[in-house]
């Protein structure tokens, strides 16, 4: 019983540690200065860009490439800068993320 609890809680903690590293990604990144998590802040939600994206064929490459180059008109008006500060890997480790934020 204690093995099982132990692998139980080590398991948890890699998930969690995972989710926090996206956190911290983002933040880094710059992405936590126009959105955040559950609320619309310049650009929307990362929740509402789960529900909008999240059962689309090919919306993971689609997102990447809205990262990487930008993108404009998608959620209104204003514009979504390309982010030069992410590379490639690290633009689809958050998009994966955020695709999880349902």
């Amino acid at each position: 019983m204690n093995r099982y609890l132990c692998i139980a809680l080590a398991a948890g903690s890699i998930v969690s540690t995972s989710a926090f590293a996206d956190v911290k990604l983002a933040t880094a990144k710059n992405c936590m200065a126009c959105h955040a998590i559950d609320k619309k802040v310049v650009g929307p939600a990362f929740k509402d860009v789960a529900a909008k994206y999240g059962s689309q064929k090919g919306a993971e490459d689609a997102l990447v490439q809205k990262v990487l180059k930008g993108s404009t008109g998608a959620w209104g008006g204003m514009p979504m800068p390309a982010n030069t500060g992410v590379n490639e890997k690290e633009a689809r480790t958050l998009v994966q993320w955020v695709l999880q934020q349902k």
